[in-house]
């Protein structure tokens, strides 16, 4: 960004710091630019942010780390920090957005506000499964929440917390008009059972999660023989990691560095990294086993101090109890996975009683316009911003 700022102009600095993440700024911007085309952004974005119209001053989304793997990290995000303070401190910001990832925007956020700038939160921090300590950092932190789950809205309002339900940003990208019928069934013909393996958008979750994921594909290979297994890619820089670990596994499995949608609405079963692709699973209504393999030190040293909810996969969170199989903080073995896998593969009947359940857990998050509602609250806080004192 530059001086040429023009002071009609509202200005917005936004933050996403992951893949997921930069999809939904960059449909949040196309949401407030079709309410209010003048609105302009600056900030931490990624590709799609940017093609969406944000002027970036820094990217996060290539080095994204996911709750024990923060480490290495940090000295980037020290730098991001520093960056986003300065252009906080210099120029006329009316509002600013930040998205997911409270490791990082917890404190981007304290330097918004210590610089006078009004924070909406989109996509809050699961402080009611972990970290809940952590509520008064939000509360003095951010002005106004843009909540995802039904039930988050009136925690964090008992909580102090200003928030608005706004519904799943996933509900918009989820729907018959978004997939090609025609690819789900040229990769049905390709083999059956299907089975994707969606190991993850971070680097270092990839890289520790899939080798887990294809030694359950090589079972079931060998007891599915024509059985099409499809590993999604889920951005270029994961290209590399994703076709070297197929390689050097000598089974018969092909990355799909697109269709991604494609292949989950065409499996019978999705081997899936914990986080948010277990709701869009979820959202196609296909059955799924929830994997993560996080450092076992680390997480008896700290993580298990700071998780509270009895079930850590969001699917089984938002239900109150296990519909889907979690084998996560980390595994010792795939060998229970694997036998799980193949029995939900040979039973029919169980994968349709896992579809039944997460039809009736999703339900409440089919609310579409997501964008558009996140839209309208932040082009409140902009008016409240710019309105004379």
């Amino acid at each position: 960004m530059t001086p040429a700022h023009q002071p009609h102009e509202p200005l917005v600095f936004i933050s996403a710091a992951e893949p997921s993440a930069d999809r939904h700024g960059a449909a949040l911007i196309r949401a407030t630019h079709a309410l209010a085309p003048n609105v302009r952004f600056v900030g931490v974005a990624g590709p799609n942010m940017v093609n969406a119209g944000c002027d970036r001053i820094f990217d996060m989304t290539s080095h994204a780390a996911m709750l024990l793997g923060v480490v290495g990290a940090v000295p980037r995000a020290i730098r991001l920090l520093n960056t986003a303070d300065r252009y906080l401190r210099r120029y006329p910001f009316d509002a600013a957005v930040v998205i997911d990832s409270p490791t990082l925007h917890f404190p981007l956020a304290f330097r918004a506000k210590r610089a006078g700038v009004p924070v909406l939160y989109y996509i809050a921090p699961q402080l009611w499964a972990w970290g809940s300590y952590r509520i008064h950092k939000l509360r003095h932190s951010v002005d106004q929440v843009a909540a995802i789950l039904p039930f988050e809205q009136a925690y964090f309002r008992n909580q102090g917390v200003d928030a608005t339900f706004v519904g799943h940003p996933l509900a918009d990208t989820c729907g018959p008009d978004r997939y090609d019928n025609e690819r789900i069934s040229k990769i049905r013909q390709a083999g059956r059972p299907v089975v994707a393996l969606l190991p993850g958008s971070r680097t270092h979750v990839v890289s520790e999660l899939l080798p887990g994921q294809i030694a359950v594909a090589r079972a079931i290979l060998s007891e599915f023989p024509e059985a099409h297994v499809g590993v999604s890619v889920a951005h270029d820089q994961l290209r590399p990691i994703v076709e070297a670990a197929i390689r050097r596994s000598t089974l018969r499995l092909h990355a799909y560095p697109q269709g991604r949608t494609e292949l989950i609405r065409a499996a019978d079963l999705v081997l899936v990294a914990s986080g948010t692709s277990t709701l869009e699973v979820a959202m196609h209504e296909r059955p799924m086993i929830v994997m993560y393999n996080a450092s076992r030190v680390f997480y008896h040293l700290v993580g298990r101090w700071m998780i509270h909810a009895p079930h850590l996969a969001l699917p089984n969170i938002l239900a109150g109890r296990e519909i889907v199989p979690e084998f996560m903080p980390y595994y010792r073995s795939t060998e229970p996975i694997t036998r799980c896998a193949i029995h939900l593969l040979k039973s029919e009947p169980a994968r349709r009683a896992m579809v039944d359940s997460l039809r009736t857990m999703v339900a409440p998050l089919k609310q579409p316009r997501a964008s558009e509602r996140t839209a309208d609250l932040l082009l409140s806080i902009i008016e409240r911003s710019s309105a004379p004192e």
